[in-house]
């Protein structure tokens, strides 16, 4: 054995083994492999590279080349943004008259066809004037504003857009565009003189829930055959909201004893701050309420009778779902096709999303009412939630809901959590949403509180009917919730 493999043999004993050092390498030897460099394996004859080393090995070669595009870049921000920003607005028929005339010049250069020089000069002098045209500087105010910018469905809506030119100069036609919601409202105005304005009025259809975003105002700057379009922003963007429509309802005067405040009931009660009359003492009676004077005059006991005050918080859960109502998908006869086209042409709510809206109105209803009584309130329908508000706000927050598939239960415990006291709680919703569904819902509140199904079905009598501790509402149409709720409901 010689001497280097015994020192091997008493590293390995160690615990460690140790590669001879380089210096009493033969020459031809291998040296060791570094730790970070690609390895590979070797199965059944054939090498396998490592997974990962590839693509490390990418990463560290590109990485200082991007590093160096990025401060290239950064430092000169200033010449190519100004260039880019010139770049866009030439229209995809400009990049092609642009490209047509190089080639045409590239082509009759080289093979000395002077039809082809006649063509690029033509379409390279069209560019150019064209690009003349886009320059100069447009210096005007605009202002554009919809009034008002709350209505209910069906209600007019008009909007008007004033400009005035704030230039020295005289200001040559131009086309301002103003998108509201889905399509966008073009004016072609005329000449303005300095410090002339000129207004133009738009009206905004509201056939349709929702939230119409009206705005930015641009004005487009160009040529008329359309190579160049230069774009400026002027204005900022303004919501418009479509608020659900309503029905007056009665007051609901339902709740549970929460507080000291509260409105009265007819529920007669031994301790409240209402005070209703005198009645005789019977066994079992609190003496506190004893009223010592009366009793002195009357010759036997007399005690106080209250009237409750309740204060009370509503919870209201609106189902969004179409697949729920009897108007959902599948059952209407009609396509997607035929739904969509119907849709951006009416700008009006589809024969599916009918019952949905109906609900919404329904949920959106019973909030006003509960809000103008002074109570509190909270509502949930899909992703929008509002609790403890105003009636403006919750009428906002109920014209952004869209219509989609939703967990009642998840839903309803998002409710509970919200209004841990409520008194009263309403799940609108429609007659293909099963009824366990509607006990497991309701099941998130407490025993104490007042569950009330509202099952919107147009081709059902509207009904009353109790069971599994559930108060169940059938609604034919909006204009019936005030009838079913002073009877079901309201006490």
């Amino acid at each position: 054995m010689t001497q280097q493999d015994q020192g091997a043999t008493s590293s390995r004993r160690g615990g460690r083994f140790r590669m001879p050092s380089r210096k009493g390498a033969p020459a031809g030897a291998g040296a060791p492999v570094a730790a970070s460099a690609p390895t590979a394996t070797t199965t059944g004859g054939r090498a396998r590279a490592v997974p990962g080393t590839t693509s490390r090995g990418i990463r560290q070669i590109t990485q200082p080349i991007t590093r160096s595009i990025e401060q290239v870049a950064g430092r000169t921000e200033g010449v190519w943004r100004p260039v880019a920003g010139i770049l866009r607005w030439i229209s995809p028929l400009g990049w092609t008259i642009l490209a047509l005339g190089l080639v045409c010049w590239f082509v009759g250069a080289r093979g000395g066809w002077t039809e082809l020089l006649m063509v690029a000069a033509a379409a390279l002098l069209l560019f150019a004037i064209c690009f003349v045209l886009a320059l100069g500087r447009t210096k005007v105010r605009i202002l554009a504003e919809v009034d008002p910018r709350r209505v209910v469905v069906g209600d007019p809506a008009t909007g008007r857009i004033l400009v005035t030119n704030e230039a020295r100069t005289p200001m040559l036609p131009i086309l301002v565009e103003l998108p509201v919601g889905l399509s966008a409202a073009r004016f072609v105005l005329p000449a303005l003189t300095p410090g002339n304005a000129h207004e133009e009025l738009f009206v905004v259809p509201t056939s349709r829930r929702g939230v119409i975003q009206v705005g930015p105002a641009t004005t487009v700057q160009g040529d008329p055959l359309g190579l160049m379009r230069r774009t400026l922003t002027w204005t900022e963007r303004t919501e418009l909201f479509v608020h659900p429509r309503t029905v007056a309802l009665e007051s609901l005067g339902a709740g549970l004893l929460r507080d000291l405040e509260g409105s009265t009931t007819e529920d007669v009660s031994m301790s409240d701050l209402a005070f209703h009359a005198l009645r005789e003492y019977q066994p079992g009676d609190d003496r506190r309420y004893i009223h010592w004077r009366s009793s002195a005059k009357a010759g036997k006991l007399l005690v106080r009778q209250f009237l409750d005050t309740r204060r009370s918080h509503v919870t209201i859960i609106v189902d969004p779902d179409p697949e729920q109502y009897r108007s959902g998908h599948g059952k209407t006869g009609r396509s997607d096709r035929d739904v969509e086209r119907d849709v951006m042409a009416a700008n009006a709510p589809t024969a599916i999303q009918a019952d949905v809206e109906t609900a919404i109105s329904v949920g959106s209803s019973i909030m006003v009412r509960v809000m103008l009584d002074e109570q509190d309130c909270t509502i949930v329908c899909g992703s929008q939630k509002v609790t403890k508000s105003v009636p403006q706000v919750g009428l906002d927050a109920m014209s952004r809901v869209e219509p989609g598939p939703v967990d009642l239960f998840t839903t309803s415990l998002d409710a509970a959590d919200l209004a841990p006291d409520t008194s009263t709680c309403f799940i609108v919703t429609g007659p293909h949403r099963p009824f366990i569904e509607l006990q497991r819902a309701a099941g998130q509140f407490p025993p104490e509180v007042t569950r009330v199904i509202v099952v919107l079905d147009p081709q059902a009598d509207h009904g009353i009917r109790r069971g599994g501790g559930l108060v169940i509402l059938t609604l034919a149409a909006l204009e019936d919730l005030r009838t079913l709720l002073v009877s079901g409901v309201a006490r």
